[in-house]
């Protein structure tokens, strides 16, 4: 799968607005208008983590307003950090901060644009499938004038055809606009799809919303709580048509013939293998247990028989896949797994890290999204006298209701 971050920019002081705070963090309906802002991208089903950029001295707004916004993150929020000088620089240290762990897409976004759709959203991420980079914009309608310089008198018209106001969040491949961030160090140019441009990546027009304005002056502080208030019944109503369940899986594999066993699609050097159908691997079959047990739709033997012969010696990873399909057919979402293994030998600390790297890499999720731990059992057991390997895994998916269990 596909991972994309969101990038927030809010490390200007923004005190055009008026008042002693900047204006990301002054109060909007209740909330820190950057609490809007993050809760947009975290709550969002695409979207894998989220990272703030802010000024340092602003720390301690920028965790009251984080705390405001409850625990509402679908989303990794990673830590905030540090901006630069310019905006551009901003960016560039945010991309940056990402560079350990890249992300395929990332979505550039003003922290004080705080009423973002998800469709807006989506239409960045979707024009992604096919270019370098996404604008959202909006074509401008008025007619356009142009006063003579130093002068309130009108000098001319200026023609509107082929002009859009542009938005955020701009959205790109990963790579390809830290790179262009990069070459453009010091060019101060005006955002980030010009940068692309620059570098001569293809931006592509996406749909904006009309919502979706930049908090720049007290006006706009009460269009946007009107905007609010007229969203927040269907907020309410969306945000209890989503549960969140939990699956649990467990497998276990007796020790046979080999000299390797496979743990989380990672072949671990060991003195044995394992007797198993398919490949054996204990971790995914637990975690796609645990998945269609979130989803109450069977277990691993129901959707692959042992006694099917298409399935002898298979690679579990295809089973994953199985099930994240059916998870992604009913509009579900992966937020977390938990997995333990339960063994005396082979000793998991050493592939552990490349295991997660793995398992990220399987289920299409963030590695902070996952927790991979290992257990024996005191030399107690089938596990304890060598015998044979398990793990346990629990999922957390979050689902549509349908309507058919209500009471």
């Amino acid at each position: 799968m596909v991972s994309a971050a969101a990038l927030i920019v809010a490390a200007g002081r923004g005190h055009r607005v008026g008042g002693p705070l900047p204006k990301q963090y002054r109060q909007l309906a209740g909330r820190a208008v950057l609490g809007h802002s993050v809760q947009r991208f975290a709550t969002h089903p695409r979207i894998d983590r989220v990272r703030v950029v802010i000024n340092p001295a602003d720390r301690p707004l920028y965790d009251e307003a984080l705390r405001e916004s409850g625990n509402t993150a679908d989303a990794a929020l990673l830590a905030p950090v540090a901006g630069g000088e310019t905006r551009q620089d901003s960016v560039r240290n945010g991309l940056e901060s990402l560079a350990e762990s890249p992300p395929d897409l990332v979505l550039i976004h003003d922290g004080a644009r705080p009423l973002v759709s998800a469709t807006v959203i989506d239409g960045a991420l979707d024009a992604l499938q096919g270019h370098d980079g996404a604008l959202p914009a909006l074509a401008v309608s008025d007619s356009l004038k142009q006063a003579a310089p130093g002068s309130s008198l009108v000098a001319g018209a200026v023609p509107r055809e082929g002009l859009w106001r542009a938005q955020t969040p701009q959205g790109f491949r990963y790579h390809a606009i830290l790179d262009a961030h990069r070459a453009a160090a010091g060019d101060n140019l005006t955002d980030d799809a010009a940068v692309a441009e620059q570098a001569g990546l293809a931006v592509a027009l996406t749909p904006g919303d009309e919502d979706n304005l930049k908090i720049t002056t007290e006006q706009d502080f009460a269009r946007a709580e009107r905007i609010l208030a007229t969203q927040g019944e269907r907020e309410v109503v969306a945000a209890q048509a989503v549960e969140t369940r939990i699956g649990m899986g467990f497998d276990v594999h007796r020790f046979g013939p080999g000299d390797h066993l496979m743990l989380g699609g990672v072949a671990v050097p060991h003195a044995q293998g394992v007797i198993s159908h398919s490949d054996g691997d204990v971790v995914l079959h637990a975690i796609v247990d645990a998945l269609l047990g979130a989803m109450a739709a069977g277990d691993i033997g129901t959707h692959f028989p042992p006694s099917d012969e298409a399935w002898r010696d298979a690679e579990s990873t295809r089973f994953v896949a199985h099930a994240l399909k059916l998870l992604a057919e009913r509009g579900g979402r992966l937020s977390h797994v938990d997995v333990t293994v339960i063994c005396q030998r082979p000793k998991i600390g050493p592939h552990r890290k490349t295991m997660l790297a793995q398992l990220a890499h399987v289920l299409g999720i963030d590695p902070t999204r996952i927790s991979l731990k290992a257990t024996t059992t005191e030399r107690l057991g089938f596990t304890g006298r060598g015998e044979g390997i398990a793990a346990q895994a629990v999922a957390t998916v979050r689902l549509p209701v349908d309507g058919s269990d209500d009471r």
